[in-house]
């Protein structure tokens, strides 16, 4: 089955999320979303979430409001122990399931910042990411731009660059969709976040109308 793996710390989870992953789902053929409770982002505040536990509990409830879903919620990462890299995460995944295909689900801003993230040439050569966009971010040019970087490094070169030419050296950017997997998809955009659900809670603003 192919599974798209959409991580992240979902604080709480909102119609933002139920959107792309019902696009998932409905128009990009996975059979599956595996939605991947994180004990924390490591680039973001952890004092800011609730415990890995109650977001868990939290969104096997807002799934099951929603039984059209073909979502799993999975506490794979909860149990798992520090330091939590997304690509520990995928290769744990594989382990257990390795009937499976695997595709990562990230959004424009953290597909800007992938070369930061552990070992993201194996993330985008050996699982591939499908990305969805957020507003401000021209995913086309992000895209072009990680590819140059990407094919400037040194692991670039490890990935069978050989079988695609004579010498590393003539790898060239036609050559990185090959090497690279990244899928652009046309998910809708919900204007909401978790942060700005929380500051209304907070503030005793009735925030129903955008919670999942």
């Amino acid at each position: 089955m192919r599974i798209a793996v959409y991580s992240g710390s979902f604080d709480p989870l909102h119609i933002g999320h139920q959107a792309i992953m019902e696009y998932l789902t409905r128009e990009r053929t996975f059979d599956w979303v595996y939605l991947v409770i994180s004990p924390q982002n490591p680039f973001k505040d952890p004092s800011k979430a609730l415990s890995g536990e109650r977001r868990y509990r939290a969104a096997i409830d807002a799934v099951r409001r929603h039984p059209e879903l073909h979502v799993w919620v999975d506490n794979i990462e909860l149990q798992m122990d520090p330091p939590h890299y997304t690509i520990r995460t995928l290769d744990a995944l594989r382990r257990r399931e390795p009937e499976n295909e695997f595709t990562l689900v990230v959004g424009a801003d953290n597909l800007e910042n992938m070369l930061r993230w552990r070992d993201a040439p194996r993330i985008l050569s050996e699982y591939g990411v499908a990305v969805y966009p957020r507003k401000g971010f021209d995913l086309t040019k992000i895209r072009e731009i990680l590819y140059d970087k990407m094919l400037s490094l040194p692991s670039a070169y490890t990935l069978d660059a050989a079988a695609l030419h004579d010498t590393p050296g003539t790898v060239g950017f036609e050559d990185a969709e090959h090497l690279y997997k990244i899928d652009i998809i046309d998910a809708p955009i919900v204007d909401i976040s978790s942060t700005r659900i929380r500051e209304g809670l907070a503030a005793g603003e009735d925030m129903s109308a955008w919670m999942m």
